[in-house]
C-alpha cells in the first residue's frame, strides 16, 4: 500500500480565480443560474435510479462491447458534452478533465498515475453520447437496494416517485446487504462511475472500472478506486454508509478523498490549453492504457 502524502489542500491554489470565489460557494444546490437545469436532472435520476434499473443496465454495458476508441480520442469526445447535473461549470467536460489533471500534476509530480487518473475520471460520460441520458450518466452515485441517506442531494424532494422508496425490503440500512459487507459487494446508481451488479460472475463492477479492467490497464488499485467512487459524494464527503464498508475501503477513502479536492476545486473559467498539454498525457496514456480500447 502506497503511503499517502495529503499536503496542503490546493483549492486555493490551483484556482486562478480564487479571490472570486471561496470553496464553500462549490456545489451550491440550493441557487444559481444553473440551479433549474441540476435539479430537473437529479430529479430524473432520483426517480428512475433503482435496483432493477442498475440490473438491466449493467446487462447493456458491462461487456465493453459498444465501440472502440483510443483513450485521447474518448477525452476529445467530451468536447461534445456539458455535465447538466453540475452547478459549479457550463462548459465542455473535456476541460474539467485537463483542469483536474494539471491540478494533480503540480501537487503530485511523482505520481503520474495520479495525473492520468485526472484526465480519464469522466470518460464514462460519453455514454451520454451514445443513447443514455444525463441523468443516468452524470451525477453523484449512491447505493441502491437499501436506504437512501439524508447526504443526497435533493433527497427530500426527489425520491417520492423512486419505486424502491416503496419497497420496505429496501428502506432499511442494510436492505439487501450485510454489515461491513464491502463497497465492492454494494450496487451503485448507474453512471459514469457507478457501481454494476454482474450477476453472471457474481461480483460487483463499475462502467469506466471494468472497461479500464477489461482492457488491462495498469493504472494502481487507488486509482481505480478514485474513479470507482469520485461521486460517491454521500461517502467520501459526508460519511454515510460507513456501517457498509470494510477495511479495505477505509485504507481507500483518503485517497478518494484526496482526489477529489483536485476534482471540485480546479473547475475555473480559466480554460487550459488542451492542445499544449495532449502531448504529455499522450505520453501517459501509451505508458498505462495503449491503443485501441473497447467501450
Amino acid at each position: 500500500m502506497r503511503v499517502l502524502n495529503l499536503g496542503p489542500d490546493p483549492s486555493l491554489a490551483y484556482r486562478p480565480d480564487c479571490l472570486q470565489k471561496d470553496k464553500e460557494e462549490f456545489r451550491n444546490f440550493e441557487s444559481g443560474e444553473l440551479f433549474d437545469r441540476v435539479f430537473n436532472t437529479y430529479k430524473l435520476m432520483h426517480t428512475h435510479q433503482t435496483l432493477d434499473f442498475v440490473k438491466k443496465k449493467h446487462l447493456e454495458w458491462a461487456n465493453c462491447n459498444h465501440f472502440s476508441m483510443t483513450m485521447m480520442d474518448s477525452i476529445n469526445s467530451l468536447d461534445a458534452l456539458v455535465d447538466e447535473s453540475d452547478p459549479d461549470v457550463d462548459f465542455p467536460n473535456s476541460f474539467h478533465a485537463f483542469q483536474t489533471a494539471e491540478g494533480i500534476r503540480r501537487e503530485h509530480p511523482d505520481k503520474d498515475w495520479f495525473q492520468l487518473v485526472g484526465l480519464i475520471h469522466d470518460i464514462g460520460k460519453i455514454m451520454a453520447l451514445y443513447g443514455e441520458p444525463q441523468w443516468a450518466v452524470v451525477g453523484d452515485t449512491f447505493p441502491v437496494g437499501c436506504k437512501f441517506q439524508n447526504s443526497i442531494v435533493f433527497r427530500n424532494s426527489t425520491f417520492e416517485d423512486n419505486p424502491d422508496e416503496k419497497n420496505f425490503a429496501l428502506k432499511t440500512e442494510f436492505g439487501i446487504y450485510k454489515a461491513h459487507c464491502g463497497l465492492d459487494n454494494v450496487l451503485m446508481s448507474w453512471g459514469h462511475d457507478g457501481k454494476l451488479f454482474q450477476r453472471l460472475i457474481s461480483k460487483t463492477c463499475d462502467y469506466l472500472y471494468r472497461a479500464l479492467k477489461f482492457n488491462k490497464c495498469t493504472i494502481p488499485e487507488e486509482g481505480l478506486t478514485m474513479i470507482r467512487f469520485h461521486s460517491f459524494y454521500p461517502w467520501h464527503s459526508n460519511g454515510d454508509y460507513m456501517h457498509l464498508c470494510n477495511e479495505k475501503d477505509q485504507q481507500m477513502l483518503p485517497w478518494v478523498k484526496e482526489f477529489n479536492k483536485f476534482d471540485l476545486y480546479t473547475k475555473t473559467t480559466e480554460l487550459p490549453d488542451a492542445e499544449k498539454l495532449k502531448p504529455y498525457y499522450q505520453s501517459l496514456i501509451d505508458k498505462y492504457c495503449p491503443g485501441l480500447l473497447r467501450w
